[in-house]
C-alpha cells in the first residue's frame, strides 16, 4: 500500500524538471551575453580603425605619423582601451590603411579567447 502511494506521489517533479532543463537554459543565456560582448568589441574595433584611417588621410596635424594614428585608433575604440600595438598602419594604393588584431577573452572561460580583426582604408 505504501509503495503505490509513493509511486503516485508527484511532489518534487518540478524541481527535477528544473534540474534537467536549467543547464541548457543557462548555457543559452550566457551564450547570448557572450555573443553580445563579442559584437560590441568588434564594432568598437571597427570604429577605431575607421576613424584612425580617416584621420591619417585627412588631418595631418592631428595624425602626422604612425604612432599618432595608432594612439588615435586606440582612443576611438570605445570602451576597450586596447594597447596601441593592437593597431598597425600602412599606406597601400588605397590610401591610409589601419588594421587591428585583438584577442577577445571569453567571459565564460570555456573556450579560451578568439582573435577579432578589423581593417579600414581611407583614400588620400
Amino acid at each position: 500500500m505504501k509503495l503505490v502511494r509513493l509511486l503516485d506521489d508527484q511532489r518534487g517533479a518540478t524541481a527535477v524538471e528544473f534540474g534537467l532543463s536549467a543547464p541548457a537554459f543557462l548555457f543559452l543565456v550566457f551564450g547570448i551575453i557572450e555573443g553580445g560582448f563579442m559584437l560590441w568589441t568588434q564594432f568598437s574595433l571597427q570604429h577605431g580603425v575607421e576613424m584612425a584611417a580617416r584621420c591619417g588621410s585627412v588631418n595631418k596635424t592631428l595624425c602626422p605619423g604612425t604612432t599618432a594614428i595608432q594612439s588615435y585608433a586606440s582612443s576611438n575604440a570605445y570602451g576597450l582601451n586596447p594597447p596601441t600595438s593592437t593597431f598597425s598602419v600602412s599606406t597601400p594604393s588605397c590610401g591610409t590603411q589601419v588594421s587591428a588584431s585583438y584577442a577577445f577573452p571569453m567571459v565564460t572561460g570555456l573556450f579560451g579567447s578568439m582573435t577579432l580583426t578589423a581593417q579600414s582604408c581611407f583614400p588620400k
